[in-house]
């Protein structure tokens, strides 16, 4: 049988058997891939440490008749060790791998991979603030999965002005001008440079960066709930 290569970030983990264990992992290049590794919880294990959570790794495998494929070895190519070392950390890197796992159910664009990488390479981090790692998060998956709302015009088609202040409207995903609305031209400001920034520590130099982050995360937990966990 032929050996395919690839790497992959463990998204679930379950015990089958004695001694083994079925994964479910996503890869840059193959999509989601459930694979069987044999033998993996005896003792010294030569395939264990390259299939932890919170970690890339360089796996081959061979195919089955079935959709469980064979895991013939594996190694640790990046390790997030840092998020195992605080509690608050490791229960949003958990989310994490849920949420991906869920929202990839049936699409499996590489999009998904970069994300879930770049996720967890912000997430181990300790100098950038858990609130902004989450706000990041939940932002790039909206727009990866192409629920990114519209930050420049509201929802009649007219640019965001700087002195009104808006409500945001969940289906149609875009602000509109309300005097009693609790949104300011200066958090949608703060959403265009989460929705679009490269590197994560800008963030952090934006004055009250983390006070606009935990007010934001309720919206955009809300958009969400609505497009995504349908």
């Amino acid at each position: 049988m032929k050996t395919l290569k690839t790497k992959a970030i463990v998204l679930s983990r379950v015990n089958y058997g004695e001694t083994d264990r079925i994964l479910t992992v996503i890869t840059p290049d193959l999509g989601k891939l459930r694979l069987i590794a044999r033998g993996v919880r005896v003792i010294k294990s030569k395939l264990a440490g390259g299939i932890e959570l919170f970690s890339v790794n360089d796996i081959s495998f061979i195919k089955g008749r079935s959709d469980v494929y064979t895991l013939t070895s594996s190694r640790l190519s990046q390790n997030y060790g840092h998020i195992i070392k605080d509690i608050n950390r490791v229960q949003f890197g958990y989310e994490i791998l849920k949420t991906i796992h869920k929202t990839t159910e049936d699409v499996t664009d590489k999009e998904f991979f970069n994300l879930l990488e770049f996720s967890l390479s912000t997430l181990n981090d300790v100098r950038i603030p858990l609130d902004l790692s989450r706000i990041v998060f939940m932002s790039r998956l909206l727009a990866v999965s192409g629920h990114a709302p519209n930050l420049n015009k509201d929802n009649s088609g007219k640019i965001l002005s700087e002195s009104s202040k808006y409500k945001f409207d969940i289906e149609t995903m875009a602000f509109y001008p309300e005097e009693s609305g609790n949104y300011t031209a200066n958090d949608i400001k703060f959403l265009r440079i989460v929705f679009s920034v490269e590197d994560i520590r800008l963030l952090s130099k934006i004055a009250d960066a983390e006070s606009y982050a935990v007010r934001l995360i309720p919206l955009v937990n809300s958009m969400h709930l609505n497009h995504l966990s349908r």
